[in-house]
């Protein structure tokens, strides 16, 4: 193919994804050098352009990254996509910074970088300015015949022309991006508004607000109606945590990520300080603090993550749950199931590895190790595709040779408390404390910790998932009622979690009396008599917890036909996208969390069920698609296993880039199983 004389695109949407397509834009442009051709790229978002909307660099430096510095990448790593124009991974940007620091960077981003690992936690604000720089550099390495033009306002329309183009409908809308137009590299409009007329257009929209549903609608009505407080979900940075009162109760509702972003800002982010004492942590108040009540689904928050050398724990490698094993299915011609074909595959794995390292790690479990590992290498091992009877053979090799109290529970992992039930609050909140006191303990013993390098195998293999299921690679029926039904929220709640150092700060709260907890399976309302909201759990006797402020503790739903986008829906009521719809067991149709695409690249599908062409969609919005679309990619690691699904949303980027530029699909960017 032969690259146009002009082209014209809009990437709306400059956070990271948008930014990987922009890099991919400049690398393919370059590497292709068309001679005498012109490239324009509009980019709008009303946030800066690299950190977008969540990672921006003002932000309280207590809102941690979820990954290593090791882990996150910008830029591409593979050989065979064209050779990126600048940037690196975050690892190698921060060795640069505290060899030669950016003049540009303030007190603060100087002083974390001082002390910053590669295997510590970053905060979210410095990864922002790692994207930040990152399109800076990018900036200052144009090419020729390529012009950028950044919007800092928000795109409410992408109207097709009848000659295919789009007409872009730009609002500033009042909304603040954190920094002056002026000073957005490359340049801005001082108004933000106007109608641009491209020639394509990429969706990478990330995180969007999204409706409430019909409970937390009644619960915002109520705090209205009696003068209460309901912080809905949001991206913690946008709430404004000075607005719930020191030294009164607020009930906080989920327990994952965004939780411990709230217990940061109410706690430390007032004042209080956590010191050493022994071996645990303590908490020093400094009197600000609200009195937490946490409530969620499981009544404990996600379990911590291991403290590894690397991503992956190194002394698991999966068995059964592998490329070879899986091949079988596209050569039988069968469409796996996952609850069916995936999972007894994968919980093999998971098994073998909790047994292991038992062996290994606590040889005084297993009298006979050598009978028990052969035995349960034979009741572990796969016969064809069935399942048969292998459960049954695996429990009874186990119950001949590990005592009771030394077996894994894996589904129980992910909900400590069930089957419990709790005289009162304190001793719910006495079995929480010794939950996180021991998950911690585990996660400091790190690969030789049985439990963790079970979730260390679930972690492998959700890398070779994602690969797996993309695309149709598993029936939607078990897509539904599997994959998104049950196994996601396990493998969040075993391997999202937060550092270790979550678990033992939120246990020291609650030592000092700062945090207390609601208990699994926790009901909401409203005491109008009281005028205060409540929540309690069927679970644990007492009464209910009672607040004048209700946080959720949670993100916006991320569901395409829930959002107050109003580009997107202005898109859906135009016909040019729609939901995926799913099919159930039973034949049900069930509208899906995300858009209906075409691959390779991905474009919507429309109402119509025709393509609609020259649109492309990068990100969240590929939820009914992809699967674990929320984490970012993956720097190569320096051991262990390289997993295709790492660096699947920079080859996306990349076939993006190249369908705009009318160059053929790259060989590295074809979907890997």
């Amino acid at each position: 193919m032969v690259i146009s004389q002009s082209i014209r695109t809009a990437l709306i949407g400059a956070g990271p994804r948008g930014t990987s397509v922009l890099e991919r834009l400049l690398a393919n442009w370059s590497a292709a050098r068309p001679a005498g051709a012109r490239l324009h790229i509009d980019v709008i978002d009303p946030f800066p352009a690299g950190p977008g909307h969540v990672w921006q660099p003002g932000q309280s430096r207590l809102y941690l990254m979820n990954t290593q510095s090791f882990y996150p990448t910008l830029v591409p790593e593979d050989t065979g996509l064209a050779a990126p124009l600048a940037g690196t991974t975050f690892d190698r940007w921060r060795t640069v910074q505290q060899r030669s620091l950016l003049p540009e960077l303030t007190n603060d981003e100087r002083a974390e970088l001082a002390v910053l690992g590669s295997g510590d936690f970053p905060s979210r604000a410095i990864y922002g300015r790692y994207l930040r720089s990152t399109v800076e550099e990018l900036l200052a390495a144009l090419p020729d015949g390529v012009t950028i033009e950044m919007h800092q306002a928000t795109a409410t329309a992408a109207r097709r022309q009848p000659d295919g183009r789009f007409e872009v409908e730009l609002d500033r809308g009042g909304l603040d991006g954190g920094e002056p137009d002026g000073d957005e590299p490359g340049g801005g409009e001082p108004d933000g508004g106007g109608i641009l007329t491209v020639d394509s257009v990429v969706l990478a929209l990330g995180h969007l607000a999204s409706r409430l549903s019909p409970e937390q609608r009644e619960l915002q009505a109520a705090a209205a109606q009696f003068g209460l407080r309901y912080l809905p979900p949001a991206v913690p940075a946008d709430v404004d945590w000075s607005v719930i009162p020191a030294q009164e109760p607020v009930l906080v509702r989920g327990m994952g990520l965004n939780f411990f972003d709230v217990m940061g800002q109410l706690t430390e982010g007032r004042g209080g300080k956590f010191v050493e004492a022994g071996d645990a942590l303590e908490y020093l108040p400094s009197g600000q603090e609200p009195i937490i009540f946490a409530a969620s689904r499981r009544g404990t928050p996600y379990r911590s993550k291991a403290t590894l050398a690397g991503y992956y724990p190194a002394s698991v490698t999966l068995r059964y749950f592998t490329g070879k094993a899986l091949q079988r299915f596209a050569a039988a011609g069968i469409v796996p199931a996952f609850d069916h074909d995936l999972w007894p595959l994968l919980h093999r794995d998971a098994l073998w590895a909790y047994y292991t390292t038992l062996v290994r790690a606590q040889p005084d479990a297993v009298p006979d190790h050598a009978a028990f590992l052969k035995e349960l290498d034979e009741a572990l091992h796969p016969h064809a595709h069935s399942t048969g009877r292998w459960e049954t053979d695996f429990n009874a090799v186990v119950g001949r040779h590990v005592h009771p109290a030394s077996r894994l529970d894996l589904r129980g992992l992910a909900a400590p408390l069930s089957g419990r039930s709790f005289a009162s609050r304190a001793e719910l909140d006495a079995a929480v404390v010794e939950y996180l006191d021991d998950d911690a303990r585990r996660s400091a013993l790190g690969e030789d910790d049985p439990v963790k390098m079970a979730i260390g195998a679930l972690h492998h293999g959700r890398a070779v998932l994602k690969s797996v299921v993309a695309d149709g690679g598993i029936t939607d029926e078990s897509w539904v009622a599997g994959l998104r039904g049950w196994f996601e929220s396990l493998v969040e709640g075993l391997a999202s979690g937060p550092p270790a150092l979550r678990a033992e700060q939120l246990a020291a709260l609650a030592r000092a009396g700062i945090v207390s907890f609601v208990g699994p399976d926790p009901k909401f309302g409203v005491a109008r008599g009281k005028r205060a909201f409540t929540a309690a759990s069927p679970w644990v006797r007492g009464g209910a917890a009672e607040a004048h402020t209700l946080v959720e503790a949670l993100a916006p739903a991320n569901r395409v036909a829930l959002n107050e986008s109003p580009l997107l829906e202005q898109l859906l009521a135009d016909g040019l996208v729609r939901p995926r719809t799913m099919m159930t067991v039973e034949g049900t149709p069930v509208q899906s969390s995300g858009l209906d695409v075409q691959p390779h690249p991905y474009r919507p599908v429309a109402a119509n069920g025709e393509v609609t062409d020259r649109m492309y969609v990068l990100g969240l919005q590929l939820s009914a698609t992809q699967w674990g679309t929320a984490i970012a990619a993956e720097a190569a690691q320096r051991a262990g296993p390289v997993y295709p699904s790492g660096q699947r949303t920079l080859r996306d980027a990349d076939e993006i880039a190249r369908a705009i530029l009318g160059l053929p699909p790259n060989a590295s960017s074809a979907p890997v199983a």
